[in-house]
């Protein structure tokens, strides 16, 4: 799936510049275009893969560079002023290109939670390309100000986007863990979920062709209706073929003798395992999987380790767990690799114990609103002080 990815806010251009290393790393080819927007120069000057030209900094005349400080109704109105300068950076990607837009966004901070709605609005009224977003949720212990602009974000998020894609940074920290070495270990994984995901089916020439090939069509379709999405993700390592052509569609269709080998009652249980892993183990976005209205499974890994049976008896079981109807499914074939993953869309889920927790939190933060703006106002005037630091560092 060719994807134009947007970073908006701290949190949101780490994660695409981490996509486009990813994506050269991998040769998978999803990224046709990755843009940067921040209110905070800091920001968006450490960022490695994103072309410069292609890092947008709003607000200038506001904030000088120096972010929002937590402020995500200024983030909002910052993204509402400047979206020409926005639009200026989209209008170099090759839309005709790309099958979906995808806004990424830190749903705590303040330019992130409050740009990115607006600016998902904004893409949805000028292109017919679908744009989704990823949302991703702070930790607990991350303060008041930030659990409340995720709680406000996230509503106007869903609603702005043709499906929101979560993450919950509070099911991933791990205890006694660093913020910058914790949130680095979280990026790798949002980046390798979601690009084994927008992967599938997106075959090089000279490539290994799926049996059942999963094309941008059958995720699309997955993410269709709106509503709140989470990806689960589970894999084990296998031996590397040691041939360069074996084990492709045509010896898996012939029954060659090492396929026979390989294609037997152990592969597929690995495959049923690895589902029932990916679905009942660490959710992007914890939820009762029951209830989801559409679902999708990739099965990833050497051609020699996929079969059809075994993807058939996965794609049943999510049938089965979630009561629908509409599930997808087919594998990924990537030659030489190392290891075998499932991973699984989960679209329309609604039993989210995380989203009734957040809005309950907007809902008592009314009555403290005063003292929630005062600790905002606290912060952008120690953000200020810090990016002043940080900058004469640099220079």
């Amino acid at each position: 799936m060719k994807l134009a990815l947007i970073g908006f806010g701290q949190a949101g251009g780490k994660i695409v510049d981490q996509f486009v290393e990813y994506d050269e790393r991998q040769g998978t080819d999803i990224v046709r275009a990755a843009v940067a927007v921040n209110t905070a120069k800091a920001d968006l000057m450490g960022l490695e893969h994103i072309p410069e030209n292609n890092r947008v900094l709003i607000g200038q005349s506001r904030v000088k560079g120096h972010g929002v400080g937590a402020d995500n109704e200024l983030g909002a109105e910052i993204a509402e002023e400047d979206i020409d300068e926005v639009q200026g950076a989209i209008d170099s990607i090759p839309v005709h290109e790309v099958d979906a837009f995808l806004v990424v966004a830190g749903l705590g901070g303040g330019t992130g939670s409050g740009g990115s709605p607006v600016l998902a609005k904004h893409l949805k009224r000028i292109y017919t390309e679908p744009v989704y977003g990823l949302g991703i949720l702070p930790g607990s212990d991350e303060g008041g100000i930030y659990t409340l602009n995720a709680a406000r974000s996230f509503q106007t998020f869903v609603r702005e986007v043709d499906n929101l894609l979560v993450f919950d940074n509070d099911a991933w920290r791990k205890t006694g863990e660093s913020v910058s070495s914790g949130y680095e270990e979280i990026n790798e994984e949002i980046v390798r979920r979601f690009g084994i995901l927008f992967g599938a089916g997106e075959i090089e020439e000279g490539g290994e062709v799926a049996e059942s090939v999963v094309d941008s069509s059958e995720i699309i379709n997955t993410l269709s209706g709106g509503g709140v999405s989470t990806v689960g993700y589970a894999s084990e390592e296998v031996e590397a073929p040691s041939n360069n052509g074996g084990g492709g569609i045509l010896s898996r269709l012939k029954g060659d003798d090492d396929d026979d080998e390989l294609d037997s009652a152990h592969t597929t249980n690995r495959i049923t395992s690895l589902v029932r892993k990916a679905a009942l183990g660490r959710l992007t976005l914890p939820c009762e999987i029951d209830g989801a209205e559409r679902a999708l499974l990739v099965m990833a890994g050497p051609p020699q380790h996929l079969n059809r049976k075994g993807i058939e008896r996965g794609r049943k079981w999510l049938e089965e767990q979630t009561g629908s109807m509409e599930v997808r499914g087919g594998d990924y074939p990537v030659r030489g690799s190392g290891f075998v993953a499932s991973v699984i869309l989960l679209s329309g889920v609604t039993n989210v114990p995380r989203i009734k927790e957040l809005q309950q939190v907007a809902i008592e933060a009314q009555d403290n609103i005063d003292e929630i703006r005062e600790e905002s106002e606290d912060n952008l005037n120690d953000l200020i002080q810090d990016d002043d630091d940080e900058l004469e560092s640099l220079f």
